[in-house]
């Protein structure tokens, strides 16, 4: 197995699609509405990290249970948020004795 990075951009739309089970019309609808934001190559191509594909994976897991784009926005924005204060306190954590 690789050691590489999850955030590295490394699939094309194709891949993704294929990876996610999502087609990528969806893919596309969901960069749109701001759900995922895979990265862009120098000639603009979008490429998708295991990260952007396990926010894929989140995206749909809240669509399957009934949650308009609104809704899957504001559970992804909490859930990042929840993330980032996990992290400052971890940090916090390791710097005091």
């Amino acid at each position: 197995m690789s050691d590489r990075d999850p955030g590295m951009p490394v699939y094309g739309i194709a891949v993704a699609a294929q990876l996610s089970g999502v087609p990528e019309a969806s893919l596309r609808l969901f960069e749109a509405k701001g759900l995922i934001a895979p990265a862009r190559s120098d000639g603009g191509t979008r490429r998708y990290s295991d990260d952007d594909l396990a926010r894929v994976r989140r995206v749909t897991d809240l669509r399957d249970e009934g949650i308009n784009i609104t809704g899957i926005r504001r559970v992804l924005d909490l859930q990042d948020e929840n993330a980032d204060l996990r992290g400052e306190l971890a940090e916090g954590a390791t710097g005091r004795e």
